[in-house]
């Protein structure tokens, strides 16, 4: 991590960073996440992101699948993603972009992209955690708010699915940038967005961002995506990610039998995350309408 990848982080809400994927792990990596994905084809895998809902709950209306959850979870079997989530590099940048200590991390979410098999789509414009048809002035106090935790891609295959707007996770969307995301649509056309670059990922790459970044992506049923898609939050962001994070279902993490698969460092962040979950009463609901 130098100076200026963590200006770029600050000021254009994303960076993207090459060989935080040893060589000698690419191999493991890829084998696990080719048998998730099968599971995940085949039905046997219930965790997933179906075609035609964009965010969750993703229910199970189509048998398409754009993503596999929870690849930490134990009845799926594949330790290598648990290694992955607290490996040195990775834990080292995201303690950089963050500002924070090791003590401070807190296990999140980890999941895997895929291509769909049956048609192509987009998911619309949108922030994570901050609806579309928010004002300009509740959007500018949203984004004010900040909430402690980094998302990112990490690339096993070339991947140019990902559209943002650099700047976007500091200011409200202009009225033109309005236009093409108040909506529930996807966009024809990503880079008619005011503002929006394209973001390719060579495999082995890493992309870190805002997740109030306003973004979208293109699924290409022709073309293969195995992308890691994580994030990890910090303490001090407290009830703040509590919506955006618990949305997804993460009551598995309570069982004992995760923590056994985990190594020490995994076992303090996972003891924060479940401080989170125990202090957060009645639904959280979800952040986003589909």
């Amino acid at each position: 991590m130098t100076p200026s990848l963590k200006a770029q982080y600050d000021d254009h809400g994303y960076v993207v960073v090459p060989g935080l994927v040893p060589a000698e792990h690419l191999e493991e990596l890829e084998a696990a996440c080719v048998r998730a994905i099968a599971r995940t084809r085949s039905g046997e895998w219930p965790h997933r992101r179906t075609v035609g809902r964009q965010f969750p709950p993703y229910g199970d209306g189509d048998p398409d699948s754009w993503g596999v959850q929870h690849v930490m979870h134990p009845d799926l079997g594949e330790p290598a993603f648990a290694r992955r989530y607290t490996s040195d590099a990775l834990v080292s940048i995201v303690k950089e972009l963050l500002g924070c200590e090791e003590n401070d991390l807190q296990m999140e979410l980890f999941n895997l992209l895929i291509n769909p098999t049956s048609n192509s789509f987009a998911l619309r414009w949108h922030r994570d955690d901050v609806p579309e048809n928010a004002t300009e002035e509740e959007e500018r106090e949203a984004l004010s708010v900040w909430h402690h935790g980094t998302q990112w891609n990490t690339a096993l295959r070339k991947d140019s699915c990902l559209y943002v707007v650099p700047g976007s996770h500091k200011v409200p969307r202009t009225t033109e940038q309005r236009a093409h995301s108040s909506t529930l649509d996807p966009p024809q056309d990503p880079l008619a967005m005011p503002g929006a670059v394209q973001v390719t990922l060579q495999p082995g790459e890493t992309v870190f961002y805002n997740n109030n970044i306003l973004h979208c992506a293109t699924y290409d049923a022709n073309q293969p995506r195995i992308t890691l898609h994580a994030c990890m939050g910090e303490v001090r962001g407290g009830p703040t990610r509590a919506r955006n994070i618990l949305q997804h279902g993460l009551r598995w993490m309570k069982e004992e039998r995760f923590a056994r698969t985990l190594d020490p460092r995994g076992r303090k962040m996972l003891e924060r995350i479940v401080k989170l979950q125990e202090s957060v009463k009645g639904d959280v609901g979800y952040s986003l309408a589909n």
